[in-house]
């Protein structure tokens, strides 16, 4: 089952809006095949494995493990517990049930009526922190959302005071103040790679000019959200640029129309939720994760909605006299790491995904 999630974790960033799965076939605790999804619409975990065995009169001796309930539904692929019951295999070890509404067990009991045997539950807190965007996408009905963002050693998120006027910038001075090192940096955008949408306000946008790509890892650089009321950020900074597609929330569509370009406009009511709007709005769109990067002000938002599971916090080592102070999510420290002089803090949530169980 390790090497199952160890398999899994290759299609991340890539197998949405699919979970992460991967797929192993033993026999007489010899490895004969294995695989992973890459890709929706691609074959799925259990399919690669199996056809990857090369003497398929094996199968009927062999056990498969899985870190997800094989799926017993027709969607761009076939049913994998079809061709599982098709091959002969007769015993089918599963790290967790995939509570998506369209299996839910199906898939389980589809094997034990065929005479497979079914086993459950191994790791199965593991498998389920696996997917933890999937399930809270379908559970939830909302994307599963990081809150991200990088500190002071004594605690500023910022040198701006966001509470006072914003300086006028040329764009030449519109430039990120830089907390983490470039070992951090990196690190933050190798989880751009992994994440499907990525949030900043009107002040970030305004005064650092952010790009929120993955410039500094390989792959898929995440949709770019940006709140942004009145439509007061320069549509020439580099959030519009064509290195990825960006949505900005406001409130009122501009006269040029919902899209623009690369550039998409989304209605919000202020005077109402305003996470809640955008995690419903995600939602509809098959988005099924979102980090909210920044600033302050957007941060605070989300955790006062208590909307978030996850905070990963990057403090620096340098100190500022005066600016704007990093938000308090609160959470339980799940893991801490340091990259350089730089230290990475890892928090969950209380109100976690796990509570479905």
């Amino acid at each position: 089952m390790k090497r199952c999630i160890q398999l899994a974790r290759n299609g991340l960033g890539t197998s949405y809006p699919n979970p992460l799965v991967g797929a192993v076939v033993v026999h007489e605790n010899r490895i004969l095949g294995e695989g992973w999804h890459k890709r929706a619409g691609e074959p799925h975990a259990e399919v690669i494995a199996i056809r990857s065995v090369k003497d398929r009169q094996l199968l009927r001796e062999s056990v498969l493990y899985v870190n997800l309930e094989p799926c017993s539904h027709h969607g761009k692929t076939p049913p994998c517990a079809d061709l599982i019951i098709e091959m002969g295999i007769k015993k089918v070890v599963i790290g967790s049930r995939d509570y998506n509404s369209k299996v839910n067990g199906q898939g389980i009991k589809r094997l034990q009526e065929a005479g497979c045997e079914v086993i459950t539950g191994i790791l199965e807190d593991e498998c389920l922190a696996l997917n933890k965007r999937f399930f809270t996408f379908h559970l939830k009905k909302r994307p599963y959302i990081i809150l991200k963002w990088a500190q002071t050693a004594n605690g500023f998120i910022s040198p701006v005071v966001y509470d006072k006027k914003l300086p006028v910038l040329s764009p030449e001075e519109k430039k990120p103040f830089w907390i983490s090192n470039n070992h951090a940096l990196q690190y933050v955008h190798q989880l751009r790679t992994h994440e499907q949408s990525i949030l900043v306000g009107t002040v970030t946008a305004q005064t650092d000019n952010p790009s929120l790509t993955a410039r500094k890892y390989f792959g898929k650089n995440p949709l770019r959200l940006l709140i942004d009321k009145e439509l007061k950020v320069d549509t020439g900074g580099y959030l519009f640029n064509e290195q990825s597609e960006t949505l900005v929330f406001c409130e009122h569509i501009p006269g040029v129309g919902n899209k623009v370009n690369q550039v998409r406009y989304a209605v919000l009511n202020f005077d109402e939720d305003i996470p809640g709007q955008i995690c419903k709005f995600l939602y509809d769109q098959n988005v099924q994760s979102l980090v909210v990067e920044g600033g302050s002000i957007t941060l605070q938002k989300f955790i006062d909605r208590n909307l978030w599971d996850e905070a990963i916090i990057i403090t620096g080592a340098g100190s500022l006299h005066e600016g704007t102070k990093a938000p308090c999510a609160g959470g339980n420290l799940r893991d801490y790491f340091a990259l350089g002089d730089n230290g990475v803090s890892i928090l969950d949530n209380e109100n976690t995904f796990f509570d479905f169980k």
